[in-house]
């Protein structure tokens, strides 16, 4: 009798031990030994990993199988415009099992960041990046991939599943292919395209995946306003934006009133422009309270209709006199707001959807300054992208700004000599 409970407990013993894979992961629901535990926290040294050992009670996570997963799945990384080396080099560099399984985990969550997030951060980039980005639970997301074995699905899904993005990854996955086939001699303009379209596909993972179903946006690196009402793009138009050197900045701000026959303020920054008795006269311009004021007026920088946004950095958008702007195929040219054709039409536009066209009509007839708040502020997104798609062919622009040049290095891209683009403006708009 003795000797069948001895068998038997090897026996239950054993099965205990198949439920652990080679790297020591414990089974689900049982806690780690204390001399792997100590291993796994020696071994999690950044802090990403520390949500995520905790909710496992710091045991092992990794199974040969859900590696394998992971490994394929980061091996596809070259149709995001990512280099899989810079995922999976620490995992080959991992001396010990915890060493190992705590590696795993860490290339899991940074290449779960870079596809749902951008690999790069564009607040470190740009000094006043504010357009609303995804903020997933990655720690929490990865536990219930592995939890289902479903890690490689997992990943595939962070990343943005729009019909642009994936002409963009096959546009780069294209170009990529075609300078590998050319051994070493690719063509110049060859690579420019590799590296636009790897730039491009970075900025839109910084991308909320579902933005607002009515709001503008404006493509400052093609110069280029769409007006989306809910959920379909609805009027596409021309813009002028900041010339290099007094660029537009990216931001997310809301447009939350129109302002017929607008007065404009004249910034501190180029009061000296307009600083004499002559020049103010021309401009039809007087100080009030101590500020150059330039009066309302199709005469005025500001046009006929203003479009007011919050934000820090008193962008907006709003009308013009200079119409010739629009006609040039390069409209980087104002002193950083957006300037929109016919602005007029387009604030009707706003007006009719808000159903405050009345009140729009009544303020531009009293021919001064009125505000007309709307009902229902609209997001506004004022992105820089060089490459997008329309229509369904993947347009490249000239990067007018140069900033295609940090996202390339923040992505691992070699470092080269920026392009230096001379202002140019010729105007006092703002």
């Amino acid at each position: 009798m003795r000797s069948k409970l001895m068998v038997a407990a090897a026996l239950i013993a054993l099965a205990g031990c198949t439920q652990q894979d080679q790297q020591g992961a414990a089974p689900n629901g049982t806690a780690a030994q204390p001399d792997a535990q100590a291993a796994l926290r020696a071994a999690a040294v950044d802090p990403r990993l520390t949500p995520f050992y905790e909710a496992r009670g710091w045991s092992t996570a990794w199974t040969q199988q859900t590696e394998a997963d992971l490994v394929r799945a980061i091996g596809a990384a070259d149709q995001h415009g990512l280099d899989k080396s810079l995922f999976l080099g620490p995992v080959e560099q991992a001396r010990s099992p915890a060493a190992h399984d705590a590696a795993l985990s860490l290339a899991a969550l940074t290449y779960a960041e870079a596809l749902a997030r951008g690999r790069a951060d564009p607040t470190r980039i740009r000094e006043h990046y504010t357009v609303p980005r995804p903020n997933p639970d990655l720690a929490a997301g990865l536990k219930q991939a592995l939890e289902h074995g479903q890690v490689g699905a997992w990943l595939a899904g962070l990343a943005p599943q729009d019909a642009e993005y994936r002409a963009l990854s096959q546009a780069y996955v294209e170009a990529n292919r075609q300078v590998a086939q050319a051994a070493g001699h690719p063509p110049a303009a060859l690579l420019e395209r590799t590296r636009t379209l790897a730039v491009n596909l970075e900025r839109r993972r910084w991308l909320e995946r579902t933005p607002p179903a009515t709001r503008i946006d404006v493509n400052t690196g093609a110069t280029m306003l769409t007006y989306w009402r809910d959920g379909q793009a609805v009027d596409t138009r021309r813009v002028v934006v900041g010339e290099p050197g007094r660029e537009t900045p990216e931001l997310g701000s809301p447009l939350f009133r129109l302002v017929a026959n607008p007065t404009w303020t004249v910034p501190r920054s180029i009061e000296s422009e307009v600083d004499s008795p002559a020049a103010m006269r021309r401009h039809h311009m007087e100080r009030r309270d101590g500020w150059i004021v330039q009066e309302s007026g199709p005469f005025n920088s500001l046009g006929l209709v203003k479009f007011d946004m919050r934000n820090d950095q008193e962008i907006y958008l709003h009308d013009t006199p200079a119409k010739a702007l629009f006609q040039r195929p390069d409209r980087h040219a104002s002193h950083g707001c957006v300037r929109v054709f016919d602005a007029l039409g387009f604030a009707q536009m706003i007006a009719t959807d808000q159903n405050v066209l009345d009140a729009w009509n009544e303020a531009r007839a009293t021919g001064e300054e009125t505000m007309v708040p709307l009902p229902h502020a609209i997001p506004v997104r004022l992105m820089y992208q060089t490459a997008y798609v329309d229509h369904g062919r993947v347009v490249i622009v000239p990067d007018a700004y140069g900033w295609d040049e940090d996202v390339a290095e923040a992505l691992g891209l070699p470092r080269r000599e920026r392009r230096v683009v001379p202002a140019n403006l010729r105007d006092l708009g703002p």
